[in-house]
C-alpha cells in the first residue's frame, strides 16, 4: 500500500478516486491535505478552554475532510481546498456543539448583550457604542469588555457556515430541497448586506477573519490592538449581526 500512494500525485490520485473509487487514492488525499485539517482546527480551537482537545478538534475534522473528498467533482472546476475548508470547519463545529461546553452563564451574558443591541437599534436606528451598551445594560464599559470576552469563547466560528461557505452552488454537493436552499441563500446575501453596515471596526475584523483567513493576533496587529481586544470586536460584531437576523426573521 505504501508503494502504491508514493506513485501518487495529485491529479493521478484525483483520477483514480473519481474513476474507480480506488480506497489507496482516498487514503492518499487524505494525507496529503491533513494540513487542512490541522489550519482549520489550530484556527477555530485558539482562545477555546485548554479542556477542549485540540487533537479532539483534529478528528472531527478528518470526517468532514473525508466527506469533502467523497463529494468533490473535480471537473466542475472549483479548487479541492476552497470546498473542503468549510465541511471541516462543518464537523470541527458539529463536534464542539455535541460537546456543549459553553457555561449557561455565558449564554445568558450573550442573550443580554444581543438583546441590548436590539433595542438600542431600534431606538437609535443606528449600531451602538460599547459605552451605549453598557449603560443600556446598567453596567460599566470595563464589565461590557470582560462580558464580551467571556462570550468570545462560544462565538467561535458562528458564521463559517453562512460567511465563509463560499463553495460555488452545485460543485460536487448534495443539494437539499430547493425552497431550503433559497432561504439559505437569501440569508447568506442578507448577512452579507449586514456586514457591510457595521461600524468599520467591527467590518475589518470580520472581513479579515472569514475572509482573509487571518488569525485575531494577525488582526490585532493590523489594527494596532490586543489579540483580547479583537475577540471582543469579533463578539460584538457577530451579536450585531445575530440581531439584525432575528429582526429580519431569519
Amino acid at each position: 500500500m505504501n508503494i502504491r500512494r508514493a506513485r501518487y500525485t495529485v491529479e493521478s490520485a484525483w483520477e483514480d478516486w473519481s474513476s474507480s473509487r480506488t480506497p489507496q487514492a482516498r487514503e492518499w488525499l487524505v494525507v496529503n491535505y491533513s494540513s487542512l485539517v490541522k489550519f482549520v482546527a489550530g484556527r477555530l480551537g485558539a482562545g477555546l478552554p485548554k479542556n477542549v482537545d485540540t487533537a479532539d478538534l483534529v478528528s472531527a475534522g478528518i470526517f468532514g475532510l473525508m466527506d469533502a473528498i467523497e463529494k468533490y467533482v473535480p471537473v466542475h472546476g472549483a479548487k479541492f481546498e476552497t470546498y473542503a475548508v468549510p465541511r471541516i470547519r462543518g464537523a470541527i463545529l458539529d463536534s464542539l456543539r455535541a460537546l456543549d461546553w459553553v457555561p449557561r452563564s455565558v449564554r445568558t451574558k450573550a442573550r443580554s448583550v444581543q438583546t441590548a443591541i436590539t433595542q438600542l437599534e431600534h431606538t437609535m436606528g443606528r449600531a451602538p457604542n460599547d459605552e451605549e451598551i453598557a449603560e443600556e445594560l446598567q453596567i460599566t464599559v470595563e464589565e461590557l469588555q470582560k462580558w464580551l470576552a467571556d462570550v468570545a469563547v462560544g462565538t467561535v466560528g458562528p458564521l463559517d457556515h453562512l460567511v465563509a461557505d463560499r463553495a460555488p452552488s452545485g460543485v460536487g454537493q448534495q443539494i437539499g430541497p430547493a425552497d431550503t436552499a433559497m432561504e439559505e441563500q437569501a440569508m447568506r446575501a442578507h448577512m452579507r448586506e449586514e456586514i457591510k453596515n457595521l461600524p468599520e471596526r467591527e467590518r475589518t475584523v470580520l472581513v479579515l477573519y472569514y475572509d482573509e483567513n487571518l488569525t485575531l493576533v494577525e488582526i490585532g496587529e493590523i489594527l494596532g490592538v490586543t489579540e483580547s481586544r479583537v475577540s471582543q470586536i469579533h463578539s460584538k460584531a457577530v451579536l450585531q449581526l445575530r440581531s439584525r437576523l432575528a429582526a429580519a426573521e431569519y
